[in-house]
Formats: C-alpha cells, sequence, structure tokens
C-alpha cells in the first residue's frame, strides 16, 4: 500500500522506484500483487502518463490516511521518549483559571522545567490562529467552528450570597440585587433542578434576575457578593472554598443548577502537538479531581 501511494504520489514507476530505493521491477511487483489480491484494477497506465481508476482513486486517499496515522504514531513513540519542552500558549475563562487550569499547567513545569507556559484568563472567545493561542479551554455549549474539541469535564455553578445577605421567605428571590459576569445579559434567566438527599426530583423551576452590578472578572463578582451587594453564581469549586471559610451560602437550598461543560479546542489540522496534549489531559484530570468533591449544595 505504500508503494502504491508512493507511485501516485510520484507521478510515475521510475520516481517511486527511485524515491523508495527499489528498482522498477520490483515496484511493478507490488503493484501487481496488490492489483491480483484486491482483484481490481487501481492505474491506468500508457507510455506517457498514468491516471488512477475510480476504485484507484478512494484506495489511494485511504492509503494517505494510514501512511498519515503510520507518521503521527512513529513521531507519538519518539517524543514519548523525549521530555516535553517549548512554548504553550493557553487561554480558559477566568474562572477556571486561576482554580483549574494554572494550578493543573503548574504540576505539568514543576516536572517538566522546560516547559515555556503563557497562560490569558479571558471570558471572551478570541481566534486561536490569530492571537497564536495553542490551546482554548471553554465553557458552554459545543461552539459550531472548524476547531478540533474534546470534552473534558464539567461543573456546576452555584446562586449564592454572604450569610448576612437577607433571603427571608417573604423575599421573593426576583428582587434581589443580581451580581452579573461580563458575558451574562441583564436580564439572567436561571432554571434549578430541585434536590432532596442528593437525588433529582422531577420538578424545575425557573427565575429571572434583572442584572444591576456588572464585572468581567469572576474574583471581582466574588468580592461584591461576599460584601452583601448582592446574589450571584459561582463555580462549586470556589463556592465551596467560600463556604468552608463562612464567606458564602447557598440562596436555593433545595434547588440547584444544571452541569455545564468544559472544552478543550485546539486549531491544529492533524493529533496536536505533545505539549498541547499533555496540557489538556492535565486540566481534564483536574477537572475530575474536582468532581469528585462535588455534592448537592
Amino acid at each position: 500500500m505504500s508503494v502504491f501511494a508512493k507511485v501516485v504520489e510520484s507521478g510515475s514507476i521510475s520516481a517511486a522506484a527511485e524515491s523508495l530505493n527499489l528498482s522498477k521491477s520490483v515496484v511493478s511487483q507490488h503493484l501487481k500483487v496488490l492489483e491480483d489480491e484486491l482483484g481490481v484494477g487501481l492505474l491506468k497506465r500508457t507510455t506517457r502518463r498514468q491516471t488512477l481508476t475510480p476504485a484507484g482513486q478512494d484506495f489511494f486517499e485511504k492509503c494517505q490516511q494510514m501512511n498519515q496515522l503510520a507518521t503521527q504514531a512513529w513521531e507519538n513513540a519518539r517524543e514519548s521518549q523525549v521530555s516535553p519542552k517549548g512554548h504553550i500558549h493557553i487561554t480558559a475563562p477566568h474562572a477556571l483559571m486561576g482554580t483549574i487550569v494554572a494550578p493543573a499547567v503548574g504540576k505539568l513545569v514543576a516536572q517538566y522545567p522546560e516547559i515555556q507556559p503563557t497562560l490569558s484568563a479571558n471570558d471572551q472567545r478570541v481566534d486561536l490562529l490569530q492571537t497564536g493561542i495553542d490551546l482554548a479551554i471553554r465553557v458552554g455549549e459545543s461552539p459550531a467552528s472548524n476547531l478540533k474539541q474534546r470534552r473534558i469535564g464539567q461543573f456546576r455553578d452555584v446562586l449564592c450570597c454572604a450569610p448576612h445577605f437577607k433571603l427571608g421567605k417573604n423575599i421573593e428571590l426576583e428582587k434581589c440585587l443580581y451580581v452579573a459576569n461580563s458575558w451574562q445579559k441583564q436580564k439572567v434567566v436561571h432554571h434549578f433542578e430541585r434536590i432532596s438527599q442528593n437525588t433529582v426530583i422531577p420538578e424545575s423551576i425557573s427565575t429571572t434576575f434583572t442584572a444591576t452590578r456588572f464585572t468581567d472578572s469572576i474574583y471581582t463578582a466574588l468580592a461584591l457578593i461576599e460584601s452583601g451587594a448582592g446574589v450571584g453564581i459561582v463555580p462549586e469549586f470556589i463556592f465551596r472554598e467560600g463556604a468552608k471559610k463562612g464567606t458564602l451560602k447557598s440562596a436555593m437550598v433545595g434547588y440547584q443548577l444544571p452541569q455545564v461543560t468544559v472544552y478543550a479546542m485546539h486549531a491544529f489540522n492533524q493529533t496536536p502537538p505533545l505539549l498541547v496534549k499533555l496540557c489538556s489531559d492535565a486540566i481534564e484530570e483536574a477537572l475530575q479531581q474536582e468532581s469528585i468533591y462535588t455534592k448537592y449544595l
């Protein structure tokens, strides 16, 4: 199959034989054996040119794919014996960068000091090619794009507030002051699932808030919420730390928000470089570790 592919790519048996360091007769014999085994002609040859038959065209495309996989397997095997090194530019939302991405990449750098990461926290979806970003971590619905993407985890946001924030029974939740992130609109709708004893009950409610405080940083939003400026959402792993310190409480006890999905994305045509894969796998593992501690809040 490799000989056949080389004949097509080279344009002639002679050129293929020279490239492969084989005799023309050996190359011709390879083609004859291949066509005999398949029971179909792959090439139409004249004294001046050669053309692929329809079956030959399809077979050639499959041979190219096979050669690409073999080349990638060879490169991966060689890379696995080499200590990872080099530059990598990673972007992620503010909510994940400091809590998940940076610690995961930091552990890799501690293990492989020649890795040189650039980490950019950004809640906007930037163009990876224009910005030179190697790996993007994104949250939410899978975007329609030409980027290669892989689902690497999930987490849940928690609607929360400061312990001293008034949430009396007679106060409608919709009337609470709402702290919004820059990616949210002024009208914010949350759909909650009801839970009881760690079990989801088939009953849900929707609540609409009017945002009156805005920020472009999850940590600024967190500071506003903890100070009593309003209610807002933060990822469960951030909420958990605030609850431990006594600076946050759930604003919807007995209800939870649906999980959101996290994707790792890159713009490489084929299998991404080893460094991109290593960082993606490390971030995925960190998300999985966080999910172990996920509880109904």
